[in-house]
């Protein structure tokens, strides 16, 4: 007999909020990208530019973003059983991938700006970033409370974060080059914007990976689910076992329970019950699905065996 559950996906609301957010910060990148493509080509600044193709970047990615989270709207259907919530995940890997793209140019342009370093207009430079740091810093405050569970909104998050952090490099810069002439100071602060986006963009790439190969969620430890299911008397073992995730938030867990003894199939919902209540509470396990078994001695995947 297989016993079968699952949680409710998110609410469409959520999803508008995240789809209402993601347009004001596409208007928000649109305005900082023409200021600071005015600011750099005026101040000759490589590190204002930088920012300046950052956020174009950014105008992209977040486009993507916004039809990810669209399309993750739309309800299961006969060719997509699951739904399309994974389209996210596919904008995250898109995101982290520009990204990446746009770090390795950076690198490029700052190792020219240390051969040749170009006279700045430091003072200017420091306007446009400080302009930068607010709209960002809005931005920002947007996407925050959607970008702890949602690896897409995250990524768009992550731009925004990298942009407010950066622009606050390029004002140091600026005084700096204004007080000291030290104009190699800006290449520096590109690399060392390059290498933050560089390091997170391979965070989001690793766990949006995981989720499309469907590996185990980091927040699963298998050997603690065993642990806990090993104290159920009723139990012999377990096998078969698969663990995936379709998004962030939504776990799958399936697996043969094999039982300790041949009982009616109307006291296996009292079974069912407790194996839910440890996989969903203490593991954030959205969908259950168990076959329960009498005498198999199907040892694949096993991780609980008694005898």
């Amino acid at each position: 007999m297989t016993e079968h559950t699952h949680a409710p996906s998110h609410p469409d609301g959520m999803d508008g909020v995240k789809g209402k957010n993601l347009l004001i910060t596409i208007a928000l990148k649109l305005l900082l990208t023409i200021a600071e493509v005015l600011g750099g080509w005026f101040s000759g600044s490589l590190s204002l530019l930088s920012d300046a193709l950052h956020n174009l970047n950014d105008v992209l990615s977040i486009v993507i973003s916004w039809f990810a989270v669209k399309m993750a709207e739309k309800k299961h259907d006969k060719k997509n059983t699951f739904g399309y919530r994974r389209a996210t995940i596919i904008a995250a890997v898109i995101n982290a991938t520009l990204l990446i793209i746009m770090s390795l140019f950076l690198f490029r342009e700052a190792y020219f700006k240390f051969i040749q370093p170009e006279k700045i207009n430091a003072l200017l430079v420091i306007v446009i970033a400080a302009i930068g740091i607010v709209l960002n810093a809005v931005a920002v405050y947007l996407l925050h409370k959607s970008s702890g569970d949602d690896l897409n909104m995250r990524a768009v998050y992550l731009h925004f974060l990298s942009d407010a952090l950066s622009s606050v490099g390029v004002i140091v810069g600026g005084v700096v080059i204004y007080y000291f002439d030290a104009y190699w100071i800006d290449p520096l602060l590109t690399v060392l914007i390059g290498i933050y986006i560089l390091k997170e963009s391979y965070e989001i790439l690793k766990e949006s990976a995981n989720i499309l190969m469907q590996g185990t969620p980091k927040t699963v430890d298998i050997d603690e689910i065993a642990e806990e299911l090993e104290k159920m008397d009723a139990i012999k073992d377990i096998h078969h076992v698969h663990i995936w995730a379709l998004d962030e938030n939504t776990v799958f867990f399936e697996a043969h329970v094999n039982l300790q003894n041949d009982i009616l199939v109307s006291e296996l919902s009292g079974i069912y019950e407790k194996l839910e209540q440890v996989l969903k509470v203490r593991f954030g396990v959205t969908h259950l699905t168990i076959q329960f078994e009498y005498n198999c001695c199907d040892d694949a995947g096993r991780v609980i065996d008694k005898e």
